[in-house]
């Protein structure tokens, strides 16, 4: 217990930062959220559908992007930090080339997203929002690719302060082109996207200047930028990054789904699921900045060679993390109506996305368990199981389940979102018994 007590309080000391960066980074869409409510409850549910199936993108670049924080990670727990600013550097290409693929199967599906038959106001509204959603891909993965550098150097505070600031940007830039002030026509959902593009192309451009000055990061910085890539670096980049996507794609294909089947239910179930989702994913980050701290503390690990280290850390991240769950389930259960009101006026939309609300006060739990231990398998470079497990959680248990629930049951909304919630359980329970089995002791882990 002192191992896990200990490893826990180093692990607290480096998510703090790299937390409040992902929560900052969350919070321009809980901006977004509520300066869009504002507009009415169509424009809100625009927001969601174009989301949805834009986070499906992301969450490719995510996984794409993951080998960055674990191999560089590793490489400064060798001591080789030059080899760490290579894998940034390779990063920054699969960042490149993913960004101009997915912004091109944006403009293609722009075309036709009648085929996901969402209420026709929700069609007729989201088209430009979802272009300009594609088009800050490549910023968004690039500012990931430099942020993952940053923090696996020790380096965390900066990316948090470039996040929080462009929270502030993104909130002002929503004020003047959603409701247009300072002699700017009022462009409503559409100034949204454009916010968004502003912020995520200057936060990317901040954060690359300041490694680029920082003398702390000269050992690390690449010196020739156009070098040719390395083939066998990148292999071996894609063979943790593309089960990853994979194992994303999975469970952020099930959110996306849950989004699109909410759009059946008509336009109010739509906007209340993007007012619960908002608050889901805001609490999430908290998880989700555990879990980077937890894989890059474990992948350092193993690029130093202390495998005695691995389950302290993983059990420690785990218990902080359930600890932040039941206090944000508490305040779901007994501020459902009060959150949900904040966002906007419409009755009906507010008393669905209670209801959600609850459901997310239970998932928290699992949802955190899960992400914790998907990121230290991913730091055992622990891929292809990982990505099976998720495929039968989400696809195998969490739609289906949802499916019967809320579109051909009686439970609506919250048919579908318990339905996630059984899926998050499956792969929490799952994902764990894998990872003990991993981390038994006297287990050891190539680097």
């Amino acid at each position: 217990m002192n191992a896990v007590l200990r490893e826990a309080r180093a692990t607290l000391l480096l998510a703090v930062p790299i937390t409040i960066g992902q929560v900052s980074q969350m919070l321009m869409g809980v901006t977004d959220s509520l300066m869009i409510g504002r507009t009415g409850t169509v424009p809100l549910a625009a927001s969601s559908f174009g989301v949805g199936v834009f986070n499906v993108f992301f969450i490719i670049g995510i996984g794409l992007l993951t080998p960055v924080a674990i191999f560089a990670s590793r490489s400064r727990g060798e001591g080789r930090h030059n080899e760490a600013g290579e894998y940034m550097r390779h990063g920054l290409f699969i960042a490149l080339v993913t960004g101009i693929v997915e912004f091109g199967l944006v403009i293609l599906m722009s075309r036709h997203l009648a085929w996901f038959r969402q209420p026709p106001e929700v069609l007729a509204t989201v088209n430009p929002f979802f272009i300009l959603l594609g088009a800050s891909i490549f910023p968004l993965l690039a500012y990931l690719a430099l942020r993952q550098f940053a923090e696996s150097m020790g380096r965390p505070w900066v990316p948090m302060l470039v996040m929080l600031c462009g929270v502030g940007l993104n909130a002002l830039l929503n004020w003047i082109f959603i409701y247009g002030h300072l002699g700017v026509p009022a462009l409503g959902l559409t100034g949204a996207g454009i916010s968004t593009f502003i912020s995520r192309t200057l936060g990317s451009l901040v954060i690359f200047a300041w490694l680029c000055l920082d003398p702390a990061m000269r050992e690390a910085w690449p010196r020739r930028w156009l070098a040719p890539v390395s083939w066998p670096r990148l292999r071996r980049m894609l063979g943790i990054g593309l089960p990853t996507s994979g194992s994303l794609l999975f469970e952020g294909g099930a959110f996306a789904a849950a989004t699109v089947m909410m759009g059946w239910l008509g336009a109010a179930p739509l906007a209340a699921h993007q007012i619960a989702i908002s608050c889901a994913a805001l609490t999430f980050m908290v998880a989700l900045g555990l879990s980077m701290s937890v894989g890059m503390r474990m992948s350092a690990a193993v690029g130093s060679g202390d495998h005695g280290s691995l389950r302290p850390i993983w059990i420690g991240g785990v218990l902080m993390g359930l600890a932040m769950s039941v206090t944000v389930t508490f305040v779901f259960l007994g501020f459902g109506h009060a959150i949900a009101s904040c966002f906007i006026r419409d009755a009906g939309v507010v008393s669905i996305a209670t209801v959600l609300l609850v459901v997310a006060a239970v998932f928290q739990i699992f949802d955190c368990s899960q992400v914790i231990n998907s990121a230290a398998l991913r730091a055992l470079t622990d891929v292809k199981v990982p990505a099976a497990i998720t495929f039968v959680a989400y696809w195998l248990v969490a739609l289906p389940v949802g499916y019967l629930l809320g579109i051909l049951g009686p439970f609506g909304p919250a048919g579908i979102w318990s339905g996630l919630a059984g899926g998050l359980a499956v792969a929490a329970v799952l994902l764990g018994i894998r990872l003990h089995g991993l981390t038994r002791p006297g287990t050891v882990h190539r680097s």
